[in-house]
């Protein structure tokens, strides 16, 4: 399967936010990929810095004009699209969505991200209800896609799921950057954690791993703090963790790579974690926290 991630900087202008996204559409379908996977949020700035409440004007119902302007490229070009939306389901209930394009421009599924983060700069609580539709792959034409989103990345929870309802690939549409006070050595902490779990997403369950992140810098006009440079460095891991293809943390860049999903086979066979997970002895991951004389 070749596949594409758009990893692209936005600005406050929706329009040329979507005419760049569809020019990176198409170069990326010129060269022949099956999948194209979007940053998260790919329409406008990442609105979460702030807590406004004029920002909900930005939301669109699903299906909606998002959905009919990317199908309608998805049908033209012949193309799955993974798609990242503000979603508006009902007055007051709004979602952070994932939405897969058909080839024929249908959509094949939706996903709603199911953990919400709450910290400086990230104040998505405040804009999204958590996610009510599980960790459920999505069917294509091309496989199944295990969509999950940005601060889905850090639960090794989710990614398992998906691997036993037998998902093809994993795929997270990202925005995550450095908060401008961050120094340096965190900067590298952040950055490191972030890719390496993710790879050990990719390793424990022997499928590839896509992340597309956004890149650039947004300022928080709140003057709270100092804006979110985004650190880009989008990537697909195989099943081994091994890096295939990997952007810089600067550089709008359409990364283009081939995969081999025969190879989830082959390293199932060599790493057999499936057959070897203790399922009798789990039931404790469901509980929130384990009581213990020490604690």
């Amino acid at each position: 399967m070749k596949i594409a991630l758009v990893q692209q900087s936005n600005s406050d202008n929706r329009v040329d936010n979507l005419n760049k996204l569809s020019q990176n559409i198409r170069e990326c379908a010129a060269q022949g990929v099956d999948l194209i996977v979007l940053q998260e949020l790919h329409n406008g700035l990442y609105f979460c810095q702030t807590e406004e409440l004029q920002v909900f004007e930005q939301a669109e119902t699903i299906p909606g004009p998002s959905t009919d302007f990317f199908g309608s490229l998805a049908k033209e070009l012949g193309v799955v699209l993974v798609l990242s939306l503000f979603e508006k389901r009902a007055a007051g209930l709004y979602h952070n969505t994932a939405v897969v394009i058909e080839k024929d421009g249908a959509i094949a599924g939706k996903y709603r991200k199911m953990h919400i983060p709450d910290d400086p700069a990230y104040y998505e609580k405040f804009y999204f209800t958590p996610g009510d539709l599980g960790f459920t792959p999505i069917q294509t034409s091309i496989g199944k896609l295990g969509v999950l989103v940005c601060w889905d990345q850090w639960f090794p929870e989710a990614a398992r799921i998906m691997a036993l309802k037998d998902a093809d690939i994993l795929i997270y549409p990202t925005a995550i950057g450095w908060e401008s006070s961050d120094i340096s050595d965190e900067k590298k902490r952040q950055l490191d954690a972030w890719i390496t779990v993710q790879r050990g997403h990719a390793i424990a369950n022997g499928l590839h791993v896509i992340t597309c992140n956004r890149v650039g810098y947004e300022a928080d006009h709140s003057g709270v703090t100092r804006g979110i440079r985004f650190w880009g460095n989008s990537f697909v891991a195989g099943p081994q963790g091994e890096l295939l293809a990997s952007a810089d943390e600067k550089s709008e860049k359409n990364l283009i790579v081939d995969i081999d999903l025969q190879r989830t086979e082959n390293v199932r066979r060599i790493w057999p974690f499936f057959r070897d997970r203790r399922i009798d002895a789990f039931d404790e991951l469901n509980k929130r926290w384990i009581e213990t004389e020490e604690n």
